[in-house]
């Protein structure tokens, strides 16, 4: 074992012992980060206006600042992109975040000196709980490649405005520089299939140990290193490949293709990573199926708060703190942050798989469900209706996503499953049938929708090669951190799919 190894498992102990201190203890662990958010954001335009100074605990907190999504808070955001200070945070931040979404375009997402050091310290905690868990510490000697926006920023008001992976990539430590790629310059390049190819020119001859990044754009990289080898396995082309980490979408979809075309079962660590914070990042079981979630960072300089998505646009609904929430309830994520988020509705769900400590899924997004009839089928269920289907067969799915049609050309309306198969299914009518079955336990509203003749069973249609990557090529989307939504409730992704 190499002296840097040696130390990795050495730190990863220290920080696993760390970790079990606040995990232990949530909900005095959340009441710090509260006070201490108040007391540093008292003197803002923001906690002036919202009465932080007669704030004395999280009932006065929520009485006196609404939940808010970016359009509600963009007045505020748009006063800090012109150089003004102490709005939402004391000071200035130091980076916006550039994300896309949102109906009037882009959002920009403050990023402070309080709150960059824990993206970069939870990004880096979650290898070292690997290396505790695992035992596992040899990879530090490989190279390792992370998939992300090109790091070039731009500024405006002394503040630097990029990507946030572009962003993170100006904070990677010393002692993984050496190892890290692809080149600054090749991180550079803009255009997402110019760089891939200059990626694959870059690390195939090289000794990778770990891979890194949104399963979509890693299986293209995989794709085009296939292309160069003449058809090699991943696990041939770098023999000590162990260890993959991604955040963002659901791996298990992915992992059928990802394991036959690496040619064999590997390690993999989930993370839970957004513009508006780290949330969590897998702990423990890295050698399966990351069934039981991953662990909720309560020390990380964020206030959680949670609403049950079927409540969410109730007049008024119930908000619940880390001490009241329950097992596999779906919840609404609000944050306050100190980057000067508050009450900060996301837009993603979650459900807790345990409560000590507090390990969570993201089940979906609050936005991305199917209620064209009144079913609220969320992405966590049409996954595990993949899953299922796809289960103890030799059936590969390079990318899906569900739509419902409400005017066929005939019968009845349906939810169409848009699937690109790798491997179609021997028989597509049972495989149809088991996707539909799995709905129907998932989902009573959609059962009954089934039984009751309002719905027809799901239709599946057959997506070309490549055609969710041509589909986001001409969306502008390609690469970086866009990812294809598992589900919508209309019908523009699907009605543009070849």
């Amino acid at each position: 074992m190499s002296i840097k190894a040696l130390a990795a498992k050495l730190f990863a102990s220290k920080i696993y012992h760390q970790t079990q201190t606040w995990a232990q203890k949530p909900v005095e662990t959340q009441e710090k980060i509260f006070r201490k958010l108040i007391k540093n954001a008292k003197e803002t335009s923001f906690g002036k206006d919202h009465h932080f100074n007669k704030i004395k605990n999280v009932e006065d907190f929520q009485q006196n600042v609404p939940v808010r999504d970016y359009e509600d808070l963009k007045p505020y955001i748009e006063k800090v992109i012109k150089g003004e200070a102490d709005i939402l945070w004391k000071g200035k931040p130091l980076y916006f975040a550039k994300t896309s979404g949102t109906t009037s375009g882009a959002k920009f997402i403050p990023l402070t000196k309080e709150s960059m050091p824990y993206h970069i310290e939870a990004a880096r905690n979650a290898i070292l709980h690997y290396v505790h868990e695992t035992g596992n510490a040899d990879f530090v000697d490989g190279k390792m490649i992370f998939l992300q926006g090109s790091p070039i920023l731009t500024e405006k008001y002394g503040i630097k405005f990029g990507r946030l992976s572009g962003i993170v990539a100006h904070f990677v430590p010393k002692y993984l520089q050496k190892n890290r790629m692809p080149s600054w310059e090749t991180n550079c390049i803009e255009d997402w299939e110019t760089k891939v190819d200059a990626i694959v020119d870059e690390t195939i001859k090289e000794n990778m140990s770990v891979i890194s990044g949104i399963p979509a754009w890693v299986q293209m990289y995989f794709e085009r290193l296939q292309q160069k080898s003449g058809g090699k396995k991943i696990g041939d082309i770098f023999k000590n490949f162990n260890l993959f980490i991604y955040g963002g979408v659901n791996y298990e979809p992915y992992r059928a293709k990802f394991e036959n075309m690496i040619g064999r079962k590997g390690d993999s660590i989930e993370l839970f990573p957004a513009s508006e914070g780290f949330f969590a990042y897998q702990s423990r079981n890295f050698g399966i199926k990351n069934e039981e979630g991953m662990l909720l960072l309560l020390n990380s300089g964020i206030f959680y708060e949670f609403i049950k998505a079927d409540e969410f646009f109730n007049e008024n609904p119930k908000v619940y703190t880390i001490g009241e929430v329950e097992v596999r309830v779906n919840y609404v994520l609000i944050i306050s942050t100190n980057a000067g988020l508050w009450r900060y509705n996301i837009g993603d769900t979650v459900q807790f798989t345990s409560l000590l400590p507090h390990r969570v899924i993201v089940s979906g997004r609050i936005k991305h469900y199917i209620s064209a009839f009144g079913e609220h089928v969320i992405a966590n269920e049409v996954e595990n209706a993949m899953k299922e289907a796809v289960n103890s067969t030799n059936i590969v799915i390079n990318e899906f996503t569900v739509a419902p049609q409400i005017n066929p050309a005939n019968g009845l309306p349906y939810h169409e499953w848009l699937i690109e198969f790798e491997n179609e299914p021997e028989n597509m009518e049972i495989f149809a049938e088991t996707i539909d079955n799995s709905m129907r336990r998932q989902n009573i509203y959609y059962d009954d929708l089934i039984t009751g003749n309002v719905l027809r069973k799901v239709v599946i249609t057959k997506v070309s090669k490549n055609g969710f990557q041509d589909y986001m090529k001409s969306q502008g989307k390609l690469g970086g951190q866009n990812k294809i939504p598992r589900l919508s409730n209309n019908r523009d992704i699907a009605d543009n799919l070849k």
